[in-house]
């Protein structure tokens, strides 16, 4: 009888350890799909920095056609509006008519660093 219970438990180890084998196999396939799935190419991590890219990037496209609004009205009164031209020219350029005067105002701060 005990010729006939060797092979019995022979054939169970070799059993338990292909299934052990099989089982460690599908963990390591797993593991690394999951890797990729996180960590690749096309995996989440890289799906995350896109969209957060993209996000940044629409906020630009906008704050650029905000800006291109402005520089086109800017444009606009240039272009037809004479006070305005004639506001620039006497601020940015102190430019004047014949027969006044262009006065510069120094800011008090500036009176005192140089007293000092």
């Amino acid at each position: 009888m005990k010729r006939a219970t060797e092979p019995r438990v022979l054939r169970q180890k070799i059993v338990d350890t292909q299934k052990r084998f099989i089982r460690g196999i599908l963990f390591l396939i797993a593991t690394t799909l999951l890797v990729v799935f996180v960590f690749g190419d096309h995996g989440l991590l890289q799906l995350y920095k896109l969209k957060r890219e993209r996000a940044q990037i629409q906020n630009h496209i906008i704050k650029l056609r905000q800006n291109k609004e402005v520089l086109i009205a800017e444009k606009n009164r240039l272009e037809n509006d004479l006070d305005y031209i004639e506001k620039l020219a006497r601020e940015k350029y102190r430019m004047a008519k014949p027969g006044e005067q262009v006065f510069k105002v120094i800011p008090k701060q500036a009176t005192e660093d140089s007293n000092k």
